[in-house]
């Protein structure tokens, strides 16, 4: 099977043994960063630093011209990622061999909500997300489309991992969390990560509901929740919470905006790449979830992309949806967590990747190349080997 491992620009620049030690692993492609979110990262090998602090989202390149006198604009980095830090991993690893594609993160940006406020998620409590787009407002899918077009067809790179393509809600930690005290579970997180917004409230209203009694609605479905009461069904406990019939309609609103800025966006990438260019989506098969994997409908974004990474740190059983509709040639590429301190288990990545072979996966993903230690690493070689 094929595998790539996710990579940061300042996990290769300025360390000569990075890209021939990458290589070393058996991969035989690297994700590298273009456009990323605000983290903390360690660098357990580095020669001069072992923790990177990316203090905002922003792009690991010069922006272009596309966004003079724009509102909304992508940051470039500071000083973890100056210049253009991704063409410069880039040149590294392509010269040891290794095939580079891009790694764009999208709808999350906490910079991009504090300094334009007005863009955010608004929740049914008139809280805002300020990580988190509102993906239904026309300048946001603007912003977003140009992004991804620009992230994503860096001089060089041979395709694109798109993630964050799509409604964000709580989920993704947020500074210094403290969210854990209350299980939310499916039904509270979508209730949760409902917007109401201006465009959404007059999307609520195309679909025949009236955003203040929804809004009321959604705060007494989530009474129980607070008082540690709730049931947790799924999407089966949002129809039984709101009714079914508004509960579609606040899906067919969400899931529109979804499915069209997928679409839009990556049509934008297609235009804006040489011939045979692939585009990827970080995917999740249930299509009402929200975050870094963005919910879909697996035989839709199948007819739009080249195909998807699946989150299979918890198991591979979010494969099988999109191997029903997988076509020749459909990329099903499982991603999996090698980094043992994050929960990951590099020992059994021969029979994990085995499993997920057989549940429909052509590829595999591996995270993460410049956040594992050394023995997790070798494990990795040992597996791919």
């Amino acid at each position: 099977m094929r595998a790539s491992a996710f990579v940061y620009p300042w996990d290769v620049n300025g360390d000569p043994g990075a890209p021939e030690r990458i290589a070393a692993l058996g991969v035989d492609q690297v994700t590298l960063a273009s456009a990323y979110h605000s983290t903390r990262a360690l660098t357990p090998r580095h020669p001069r630093h072992r923790i990177v602090t990316a203090e905002y989202a922003a792009v690991y390149y010069p922006a272009g011209d596309r966004w003079a006198g724009r509102e909304l604009r992508p940051h470039q980095a500071g000083d973890w990622a100056p210049g253009d830090a991704y063409g410069e991993a880039a040149e590294a690893l392509a010269g040891a061999g290794l095939d580079v594609h891009t790694w764009v993160i999208l709808a999350h940006s906490a910079r991009l909500g504090a300094e334009h406020p007005g863009t955010s998620v608004v929740n049914a409590y008139g809280d805002r997300y300020p990580w988190a787009p509102c993906i239904a407002q026309p300048a946001t899918r603007a912003y977003l489309t140009d992004l991804a077009a620009e992230a994503a067809t860096r001089p060089g790179a041979a395709g694109t991992e798109l993630e964050s393509l799509g409604w964000y809600g709580l989920q993704h930690l947020h500074a210094h969390d403290k969210t854990a005290g209350v299980g939310l579970g499916d039904a509270g997180h979508y209730l949760m990560a409902l917007c109401f917004c201006p465009a959404c409230r007059e999307g609520y209203g195309e679909q025949g509901l009236d955003a203040d009694r929804l809004a009321a609605d959604v705060r007494e479905a989530l009474e129980p929740l607070w008082r540690g009461a709730a049931e947790d069904g799924g999407w089966p406990t949002v129809e039984k919470l709101l009714g079914e019939p508004v509960a579609a309609a606040t899906r067919a609103w969400r899931d529109g905006r979804a499915r069209t800025l997928q679409e839009a966006a990556v049509a934008a990438v297609r235009a804006a790449a040489p011939e045979g260019f692939q585009v990827l989506l970080h995917a999740d098969p249930v299509a009402y979830h929200c975050g870094a994997n963005a919910g879909v409908d697996p035989a839709h974004v199948l007819s739009v992309a080249d195909g998807v990474v699946v989150p299979c740190a918890g198991g591979t059983g979010l494969l099988a949806p999109f191997a029903e509709h997988a076509r020749e040639g459909t990329v099903l590429a499982a991603n999996l967590t090698v980094v043992s301190g994050m929960g990951g288990s590099p020992g059994t990545l021969a029979a994990d990747a085995s499993r997920a072979r057989e549940l429909g996966a052509t590829e595999l993903r591996l995270y993460h190349a410049g956040l594992a230690s050394d023995g997790d690493l070798a494990s990795v070689r040992g597996a791919l080997r």
